[in-house]
């Protein structure tokens, strides 16, 4: 038999509360109110406090909901009503035990009617009221009758050519409310991997992958033909990578996909970017760059003619920072002409020509035609081979500002990949004007940010670089962050910018060491420079920095 306790005994044992602020809150809540509930709207507690006291004092598993794949099947056991009405959410059964994640373990009614409805005994596990909240609106508003729908018709239909017919498909609605989760969850990629029996819904979210749910096999192959449909890609071929791009209203937006598809041994892998507007980043100001640094951009990107590059790996924001200073740049004196790979995103007033390698229009045969086009301000997408490097590099030399990108680990290095491309160092030396070097982080989640103080290994990261720390700031998790304690990212940065010191080393073939110590004596703010203010600040961690300035 459960021992059955009250909350208050448990948050007093646990040490969080005394007795008099108990008795107090008891007397003053209104009938009917939980206890637990009374506590939480006083702020005697907090609801991390009361879950981990119920974990401690009577071991009840705590489960984070969005690290939790609930099993769709168990949903059929547990009506919606009474899911909304006890909060609370099935996770999965196991023989004749039910997990089920509550808001409150400790509702023993809530128990005993699932116990009668379900025939199973009930092992409640304790979640944050909000993340049950969510997962019921997730899981079930795409609700199984609809999935059960989809497969009856698909069913029907023979395997070779999936047919969608009318408007409120399920499956259309299903690909829909993926679409909106995705964007509400201001996720940037919507993966969708087919396994043996199953398919998983994964959304990368600030650079991290997490899984959503997995759904039945039987409907994959209509909620790919539907995705197909929208990308305007082959439906029949399924043995051959295809992609596109297609901008779709989702609820309310205007939202730019690109859609890849990748046959794989259970089906195809679809991953659909979601490209949501750069409306509010376009701004350089809204880059985040230090006070300095945005001093730097802006004279690089004030001169009339030059290299200007950004470095860094796949992902890490530079192609934002590119179209930010080209929106810096865009009136109506200059022409400014673009060849890019797919190109990302539209901008008025700017000409976007896109690479097509089936044409045979290379980024160096683009490059070509539109310096024929009097332009002033070229942006090629990536520097990839010489042939592009090179006509970059004079086309800086004949009076054109030239923007582009490089994979290099940091801004320095930039000047031997290009060295490496056969571009003499002189040419180097005098068509370069600047190097950015950029990399992510993922911000604080404003919500839960919580101050403590540094431990001795952290105050010897900063000192190394000369800074003293007093408090550094971490995410404790909560429902708007997801649980991970962030929410957003910002970018951290380097920049060198070539003086007539570096054009002199340059043209003497120094070292590279010779112009990092050049650099260094002279002030460069490096990366894990910016990236200890920013921690410094309290808008990222130490972990996050380390993680992107070491491993690159």
């Amino acid at each position: 038999m459960r021992v059955k306790k009250k909350i208050g005994d448990l948050l007093v044992e646990a040490g969080y509360l005394n007795s008099d602020q108990v008795q107090l809150a008891l007397q003053e809540k209104r009938s009917g109110q939980r206890l637990g509930d009374a506590l939480l709207e006083r702020e005697l507690i907090t609801e991390h406090e009361l879950i981990k006291a119920l974990e401690t004092q009577l071991g009840i598993k705590h489960v984070n909901l969005y690290r939790t794949a609930v099993d769709t099947q168990v949903l059929k056991l547990i009506p919606e009503e009474l899911a909304r009405k006890y909060t609370l959410i099935p996770i999965e059964k196991q023989e004749d035990l039910l997990q089920v994640a509550m808001a409150d373990p400790l509702d023993y009614f809530a128990i005993d009617d699932l116990q009668m409805i379900t025939g199973f005994q009930v092992e409640p596990q304790i979640a944050v009221r909000a993340e049950v909240m969510e997962a019921i609106e997730r899981y079930y508003q795409i609700n199984d009758s609809l999935i059960e729908d989809a497969t009856a018709k698909t069913e029907t239909v023979s395997k070779e050519e999936p047919v969608i017919e009318d408007t409120d498909a399920p499956i259309i609605k299903l690909v829909d409310q993926l679409l909106q989760h995705g964007l509400n969850q201001r996720a940037s990629d919507i993966h969708i991997d087919p396994l043996e029996t199953t398919f998983m819904v994964r959304y990368r979210i600030d650079g991290m992958l997490r899984t959503e749910r997995t759904y039945s096999s039987s409907i994959l192959s209509a909620l790919t033909a539907r995705i197909k449909i929208m990308g305007e890609l082959n439906i029949t071929e399924n043995r051959l990578p295809q992609d596109g791009r297609i901008k779709v209203l989702v609820g309310s937006e205007h939202v730019d996909m690109r859609i890849s598809t990748l046959p794989t041994i259970f089906g195809e892998k679809i991953v659909i970017r979601l490209l949501a507007g750069l409306s509010e980043r376009t701004d350089l100001s809204s880059l985040g760059l230090n006070q300095v640094h945005e001093k730097m951009f802006r004279l690089m990107l004030e001169n009339p003619s030059g290299l200007i590059l950004l470095t860094g790996p796949t992902g890490s924001g530079k192609t934002s920072t590119l179209y930010a200073g080209l929106h810096h740049l865009n009136t109506d004196q200059v022409n400014i002409v673009t060849v890019e790979d797919p190109v990302e995103y539209h901008i008025n007033g700017i000409n976007q020509v896109q690479v097509n390698s089936q044409v045979g229009l290379t980024f160096a045969k683009g490059l070509r035609a539109i310096l024929r086009q009097d332009p002033n301000i070229v942006m090629i997408g990536e520097i990839r081979d010489t042939e592009t490097a090179e006509i970059a590099v004079r086309a800086s030399l004949t009076g054109h500002l030239v923007l582009s990108t490089l994979h290099t680990n940091s801004a320095i290095a930039a000047i031997p990949r290009l060295t490496e491309m056969g571009i003499e160092p002189y040419l180097v030396a005098s068509g370069l004007s600047g190097v950015v070097g950029q990399r992510l982080v993922r911000r604080i989640c404003p919500t839960c940010r919580q101050a403590h103080t540094p431990n001795e290994l952290e105050r010897e990261q900063f000192e190394k670089r000369g800074m003293t720390v007093t408090q550094l700031h971490r995410g404790e998790g909560c429902s708007h962050c997801g649980d991970t304690g962030y929410s957003g990212r910002i970018a951290i940065h380097e920049m060198l910018i070539i003086d007539e010191t570096i054009r002199q080393l340059l043209i003497n073939k120094e070292t590279i060491q010779n112009i990092h110590d050049y650099a260094t004596s002279n002030g460069m703010i490096f990366l894990l420079d910016d990236g200890l203010l920013k921690v410094k600040q309290g808008l990222t961690t130490l972990e996050e920095v380390l993680h992107v300035t070491l491993h690159h």
